[in-house]
């Protein structure tokens, strides 16, 4: 089997080893605008040696914003500041694809145009929290608001900001998007048998809930191809209240199935390694195989910490491709190159995840050999 040195091809685009840069929301784009920079800029170049970055979570639209200071990829001004951070990359012989969200019910009044409701699949109020801005520049968790269901006549509108943010993905220069649909967030809320109850034709049975996935993934492969397309997704469960539904494992199969017929990029499972009696054990070794076969191309799993050897392990045993990091990406602009040669790791520092400067965020330091 291939270790994480390796290169691996994604339908077509070569990376040079199989270690990416999970999404990570870092909630310093700049203000008002949702705009990213220098030096968001300067974070992806630093981290450029992974074979893939994922950018963090990225709102299609004003109504997708669920926390603050996260970047968009709609505005003229965005798409600006996210070519620095692709030109930059490519400078350095990087690749990078732009994760496409909509929050849904996991948000704000505040976050949302004119102080409207959020929305969702359903009228039903997750108990998960989001962070807000208080006057004085200070962040505050607080309990999500209370949000409306889409009607059945916003949902071409929704699916059309999909397909904008898509282009402007594009005209960014981004070499691809990944589609997120993980982590209890709007698309996850469309899945999930759980919580969507609809009578129309996005809700209810499996092919329904399925719908809004399907239209955003075609919708994006109408800019990028099928070949340039990513979907996270979190087969166990999902945090922000998406309890367990009967269907769950069918569900994953029709969707990776589905996914596996368009030749999509790559498939993105968030949290693969957490422990089994945190998700009551739904994302078993035996569903991840299934899911493998099922969508049969590269599979990237994702939720390891800091246990590289768990995640050469699970290559090992064919679960997987590659393997996403988050917090060690962050500690280590130079994860690849430290992992190529078993250099130490550096621990992060969970104090400066959120913030508005490069303390904690540029300033990691790369590995220098002693002499």
């Amino acid at each position: 089997m291939p270790n994480l040195h390796e290169p691996i091809s994604l339908r077509g685009l070569s990376c040079p080893n199989r270690i990416f840069m999970a999404p990570l929301t870092r909630q310093r784009a700049q203000s008002p605008g949702d705009i990213p920079g220098e030096l968001q800029a300067e974070h992806y170049a630093q981290r450029a040696s992974m074979g893939l970055l994922i950018s963090e979570a990225t709102q299609i639209s004003p109504e997708g914003k669920g926390y603050p200071n996260t970047p968009g990829i709609y505005s003229d001004e965005q798409v600006a500041g996210w070519k620095l951070v692709t030109e930059r990359v490519h400078a350095v012989g990087g690749r990078i694809f732009a994760q496409l969200w909509h929050v849904g019910r996991v948000s704000h009044v505040d976050h949302q145009p004119n102080g409207q409701p959020p929305v969702s699949s359903v009228a039903v109020r997750s108990k998960g929290f989001v962070g807000i801005k208080l006057p004085d520049g200070r962040r505050e968790r607080v309990e999500a608001s209370h949000p409306r269901a889409l009607e059945t006549h916003e949902m071409g509108r929704l699916v059309a900001d999909f397909a904008h943010a898509a282009r402007c993905a594009k005209a960014a220069g981004f070499d691809g998007v990944e589609v997120h649909a993980a982590n209890s967030y709007l698309i996850n809320q469309f899945l999930s048998g759980s919580l969507n109850t609809r009578s129309d034709a996005w809700g209810g049975a499996i092919e329904n809930r399925m719908r809004l996935l399907m239209h955003a993934v075609e919708a994006a492969a109408e800019t990028f191809t099928w070949s340039r397309v990513g979907v996270r997704l979190s087969p166990m469960g999902s945090a922000n209240d998406l309890p367990p539904h009967h269907d769950d494992e069918e569900l994953m199969l029709r969707v990776a199935d589905e996914l596996g017929k368009r030749r999509l990029a790559y498939l993105h499972l968030f949290n693969h390694y957490w422990p089994k009696e945190k998700w009551n054990g739904l994302y078993t070794e035996k569903l991840a195989r299934a899911m493998k076969e099922r969508f049969d191309g590269p599979i990237v799993l994702n939720g390891y910490g800091a246990d590289v050897d768990a995640a050469q392990r699970d290559i090992d045993a064919g679960l997987g491709d590659a393997v996403a990091f988050g917090k060690l990406a962050i500690s280590n602009p130079d994860l690849a190159e430290r992992l190529s040669v078993g250099a130490p790791l550096s621990p992060w520092d969970e104090s400066t995840f959120y913030g508005d400067c490069a303390r904690g965020y540029n300033d990691y330091p790369r590995f220098t050999p002693a002499l």
